[in-house]
């Protein structure tokens, strides 16, 4: 089967879900474990409200999560990482959005060079409140 992405069916919200801890948990050492751990039935709900768009190739290797023109994660699984899934998703978004705005941590050093690359400008920055960390509200826009 050819790779592909397409939006996620109902009954791979626990697929998706385990993308998301792992890459949560791997992506920010700097948070507390539990903090996710104990966020990932919330985010499940969530993924309901959201439009997920999955990267299918040998089963689900990774995810982009919208809430309207903002991504509120791109995942890909680790063991399939720098092979150019994140940017496929990111540029299958990027062809349907004229605008995207995420937030990303400052100390997550990868994913904030990964934006840059891909035109992603900071708009500003700010602290979560949830655990204190600073991050980045970066944006893009159509050309």
């Amino acid at each position: 089967m050819a790779n592909m992405i397409r939006k996620m069916r109902q009954d791979e919200i626990n697929v998706v879900g385990e993308i998301w801890l792992h890459g949560n948990l791997e992506a920010h050492d700097f948070v507390d474990k539990n903090y996710w751990l104990n966020y990932l039935d919330d985010v499940k709900e969530q993924f309901k409200q959201a439009d997920i768009y999955v990267y299918e190739e040998h089963g689900i290797q990774g995810f982009a999560g919208l809430k309207d023109d903002y991504i509120a994660g791109i995942f890909v699984n680790k063991s399939v990482r720098g092979q150019g899934i994140g940017k496929k998703l990111l540029d299958y978004l990027k062809q349907r959005y004229a605008k995207l705005t995420l937030d990303v941590y400052a100390k997550n050093t990868g994913a904030l060079k990964f934006y840059q690359k891909n035109n992603f400008k900071i708009a500003f920055e700010d602290v979560d409140k949830d655990n204190d960390e600073k991050e980045f509200q970066m944006i893009w826009t159509k050309e």
